[in-house]
């Protein structure tokens, strides 16, 4: 199996992420099953099978993540020597050449993405767009919503 790629942060967040769902919250849903089981009938308890649902989420959450971890080549970004060039773990601070509209990206490994962290996967089209470019470069990437351009405002190697 190919060795996904995760930056040392994300590995650190992913890590604290098994550990939370394993010490708090799996007591927790096995607390919930116990008290649904103490009310009788399973059948037709929709707390019990609420709870089990959850259980079956929690275990596989935990065994992706996990799995993912083990797998994982994870990359400090501070040590890379890209020479201005943008590659995996690199936060690009990019403007919309239509609106104007500035925003920054780090590009991270599949299983540590994020948008909404601002966390893109390095798989990603707009990731594969700017990998290779330079800081004033601008560049082009097919959006579901169609083409789009930017400008590569910054280039940033810091983890």
């Amino acid at each position: 199996m190919k060795r996904a790629p995760l930056t040392a942060k994300g590995a650190e967040r992913l890590r604290a992420e098994v550990e939370r769902l394993k010490s708090v919250e799996r007591p927790r849903i096995i607390a919930a099953i116990a008290e649904a089981r103490a009310h009788g009938d399973l059948s037709e308890n929709a707390e019990y099978h609420a709870a089990r649902e959850q259980q079956s989420f929690l275990e596989g959450r935990i065994k992706e993540l996990e799995a993912g971890l083990s797998y994982a080549e994870v990359i400090d970004v501070s040590r890379l020597t890209p020479n201005g060039k943008i590659v995996f773990g690199a936060t690009v601070e990019l403007a919309d050449e239509d609106s104007g509209e500035q925003i920054a990206y780090q590009i991270v490994g599949d299983l540590e993405a994020d948008i909404k962290q601002r966390l893109i996967s390095v798989s990603s089209p707009i990731a594969r767009a700017m990998i290779g470019k330079s800081e004033g470069d601008s560049f082009e990437f097919q959006a579901p919503n169609g083409t789009r351009s930017y400008e590569i405002l910054s280039v940033r190697y810091k983890d």
